[in-house]
């Protein structure tokens, strides 16, 4: 399982200046950070918070990956991207923007979802929304960055009941809750896994979700995501990746086949994805890889 990393890692991974931050103000459950970004094309590891992204200035074509899916939108002030926990993406973008983000903690977040829900053992997971417009949601995230920009007497207590207020809509129009358990996490059945095998080698060229993955053996989002990886040892995102990665070497050594055929074959967005992705799993480019034959996929 990939390391969770803090916002404040965020940096190392994405490059940028940071224009005003909540650092050692105090809050608790929640942080904001603001950032001015030139175009970017990065990987970002899993997430120890919840992350609202929003735009203030610049606008661009935006490119995201969550689990194995490419989905792209036009980002332009006063929309906002949703990241959920623990979950690895890869965004891409080409002009200048300036960003904030919220951070909101998976133990601020639980808090609320037990309030709501009244049960005690409970998992959430924000939907997988790219670009979007809600007045509450950008006007809560304005008033936590004003808060850090301004730090006013009694911020912290202000800046804990704006999460809460933030985290409740949240609930209510982009999250999902599932009620936990308390059998002991196990592999899954060896009819599940052939069923899942068939269903993502006959899938491979389409945006597989997770969702979609868990439906086609009966199962929920949660209870798939810990049930998979007691099985493969990785989540079914990194899972998807590899078998994209194994079908294109396949492809790559067959004579007749364009390179963008192959990235469609496999379910990549275009030749340039494939091609980073290649290079940054492989260290070698599809044409590389054509001219020398192939090599042997690596497994992490």
């Amino acid at each position: 399982m990939s390391t969770l990393i803090t916002p404040r890692d965020l940096p190392t991974w994405v490059p940028g200046r940071v224009l005003s931050a909540s650092d050692g103000l105090g809050w608790k459950g929640v942080a904001h950070r603001a950032y001015l970004y030139t175009g970017l094309d990065v990987y970002i590891p899993p997430l120890d918070h919840y992350m609202i992204v929003h735009y203030r200035r610049g606008q661009t074509l935006m490119d995201r990956q969550v689990e194995g899916q490419w989905s792209r939108k036009k980002c332009t002030p006063g929309d906002f991207s949703l990241l959920t926990l623990s979950e690895m993406s890869h965004w891409h973008w080409t002009e200048c923007i300036n960003v904030s983000h919220t951070y909101l903690s998976e133990a601020l977040m639980q808090r609320v979802a037990v309030d709501i829900t009244g049960r005690s053992m409970v998992d959430v997971r924000l939907q997988d929304v790219l670009q979007a417009q809600d007045p509450v949601v950008t006007g809560i995230v304005d008033a936590i960055t004003a808060e850090a920009e301004q730090c006013a007497p009694g911020s912290s207590i202000y800046v804990e009941g704006l999460a809460l207020q933030l985290a409740v809509h949240l609930f209510r129009k982009y999250a999902c809750i599932d009620i936990r358990d308390d059998t002991p996490v196990g592999p899954l059945a060896p009819r599940q896994l052939r069923r899942l095998d068939e269903y993502v080698e006959a899938n491979l060229h389409k945006g597989l979700t997770i969702e979609q993955m868990a439906e086609a053996i009966g199962l929920g989002v949660w209870t798939f995501s810990k049930h998979f990886r007691a099985s493969a040892g990785v989540s079914p995102h990194e899972h998807v990746i590899r078998r994209r990665l194994e079908r294109a070497v396949r492809l790559l050594s067959r004579d007749g086949l364009a390179i963008k055929q192959v990235a469609a074959m496999c379910g990549f967005s275009d030749q340039a994805h494939l091609t980073r992705v290649m290079r940054s799993r492989m260290g070698v480019t599809p044409a590389c890889l054509r001219k020398t034959g192939g090599i042997r996929l690596e497994q992490e």
